[in-house]
């Protein structure tokens, strides 16, 4: 076997790990990842530890489904409390910064009043010289803006943290990729390499081209246990979809969420790449129904639902380039997407509102993105109006509809779109599920209850449409299809609040003749 022409199969999977927990931008970018380690994760392993079965109960409980507890059977608490010492013993120096970061904006509140602000330097905690910046701005708030670039050059950013479990889709929902870690399992390949690492490139590119088994073995660095291992996760023959590209004219395909793939024959564009490796299941597109190379791959903000590393990593080497919006360098809230991928080993475009990319035979405009972030100064955040095959089709994933003046400008600067893809989860969570960490003054529950992750309700959907003029709607799914559980965990009845929205907007448009759907599983358009 091990010269034999091989293919990864259709359900082999990849869970990127940062110290066990799943990575996502707040668990990969340094700074983020420091808070997300001292104030979320050591916390609630310790509070597993204090009390296992609350922990396991409360997964279990389809009221509580995605909040913060630890899904790690009690007789595995050991192996918990192992990694728990191993986070306070190798990442120390994490955890002092986090605590330094928390001291430094104290220092701010208490001695920033609109006087000179070089004088705090030395009172800074040393764990923060170098890496910040003291600013006003013109309202006299002061803030502390992190040198992210520089960080990245610092110890804070450990590529020694990163590890990856490689095995096949198991056919049931994965524990919820923010509260669980990913401890060892007898039927998972673990491999100590950093996502960036070439040896994962080579094994995902298996899934277009043959490949060996030694030649896989080599590129990964593995003992014959572990080529033992993957050689369950290959195949002689290939699962690719033989209707992956097509000849004529413009195709869009729905794989579920806010994942669209965009096609011409000269072309491919995937937008928030979160797909499902399941083809036994038929109720969907899958990695096999994707063409072999992408030309670009739009992500269009930084929620763990839409720039899925457990999905790009797979993709690395098929890609021309991803394209991201432009953080506000430094923000605490506003890691740097392109800074992040770039680590990774992945080719990365950054653009602005209104910046244009071409690909063969068509360009992306990137346009504003509205709310959605609980009104946190979070700018890395994009929607996108893509023009190909003599079709405009705006890419609206989970913009809100707050200010429907501004798609005035969009139509202004890009005309009239013909197909308009928009995201209605419209009670969405509330700030502190997802920001806590990053939070350094507590929130009372009413605050946060007000602030929440929010996307279009019926009124501002209809808003967006009547604005841009578009011929035809369709919501995105909002982490309905059951595949998508361990990153959404969502759960909604005919009588949800959002599923009545919908139902709205969609009265809305059959009024006036538009053209509507409320995606879900997969769908094609072509023309």
């Amino acid at each position: 076997m091990a010269e034999e022409p091989l293919f990864l199969r259709s359900k082999a999977i990849v869970e990127p790990l940062v110290d066990r927990f799943f990575a996502w931008p707040h668990t990969l970018a340094p700074v983020q990842a420091a808070m997300n380690l001292a104030f979320l994760q050591v916390p609630m392993l310790e509070s597993y530890l204090q009390s296992p079965k609350v922990h396991v109960a409360a997964s279990s409980n389809p009221e509580l489904r995605g909040g913060y507890f630890v899904n790690i059977p009690e007789e595995r608490a050991d192996e918990v409390r192992d990694l728990l010492d191993t986070i306070k013993r190798d990442r120390a120096n994490m955890l002092k910064f986090a605590e330094a970061i928390a001291a430094g904006e104290e220092l701010l509140r208490a001695n920033a009043t609109g006087f000179d602000l070089t004088l705090l330097y030395p009172k800074l905690p040393p764990e923060l010289g170098g890496l910040v910046e003291l600013a006003y701005d013109t309202s006299n708030q002061a803030q502390m803006r992190f040198m992210e670039p520089v960080v990245y050059k610092s110890d804070l950013y450990a590529e020694s943290r990163q590890s990856v479990q490689l095995s096949l889709e198991p056919g049931y929902e994965r524990p919820f990729i923010l509260s669980t870690p990913r401890l060892p399992s007898p039927d998972v390949l673990e491999l100590a390499i950093p996502f960036r690492h070439a040896g994962l490139e080579e094994l995902f590119k298996a899934r277009v081209s043959p490949t060996t088994l030694s030649h896989l073995r080599e590129a990964l660095e593995l003992d014959d246990a572990q080529a033992k291992q993957l050689s369950g996760l290959l195949s002689t023959r290939p699962s690719l979809a033989p209707d992956r590209h097509i000849e004529a004219g413009g195709r869009i395909r729905y794989f579920g969420h806010a994942c669209l793939v965009l096609q011409t024959p000269e072309a491919a564009i995937v937008t928030d790449p979160f797909i499902s490796a399941d083809s036994t299941a038929g109720d969907r597109y899958t990695l096999d129904d994707l063409p072999d190379f992408i030309d670009l791959v739009l992500i269009t903000h930084g929620h763990q639902d839409h720039i899925v590393l457990e999905t790009l990593l797979q993709l690395r080497g098929r890609v021309g380039a991803i394209v991201v919006p432009r953080s506000s360098r430094g923000n605490l809230s506003d890691p740097s997407m392109a800074l992040m991928l770039k680590h990774q080993g992945f080719p990365v475009i950054e653009v602005d509102d209104f910046d244009e990319v071409e690909f063969p035979g068509g360009k992306v405009t990137a346009t504003p993105f509205l709310g959605e972030h609980c009104d946190l100064d979070i700018r890395a955040k994009s929607t996108y109006w893509a023009e190909l095959a003599g079709k405009k089709i705006f890419i609206g994933a989970d913009s809100s509809g707050i200010d429907p003046s501004l798609y005035r400008y969009v139509k202004g600067h890009l005309g009239t779109a013909d197909i308009a893809f928009l995201g209605m989860e419209c009670d969405g969570a509330p700030l502190t599920w997802l920001y806590q960490a990053l939070l350094t003054i507590p929130v009372s529950k009413k605050m946060s209850n007000s602030r929440k992750l929010s996307g279009s309700n019926a009124e501002q959907a209809a808003a967006i449409m009547t604005e841009l003029g578009a011929g035809e709607a369709y919501v995105y799914a909002m982490g309905e299809e059951p595949w998508l559980g361990h990153v959404m965990a969502t759960t909604y009845t005919p009588d949800t609040y959002q599923i009545k929205q919908i139902e709205e907007f969609m009265t809305w448009c059959k009024e006036r003749d538009i053209k509507a759907g409320h995606l879900y599983g997969q769908q094609e358009w072509r023309w």
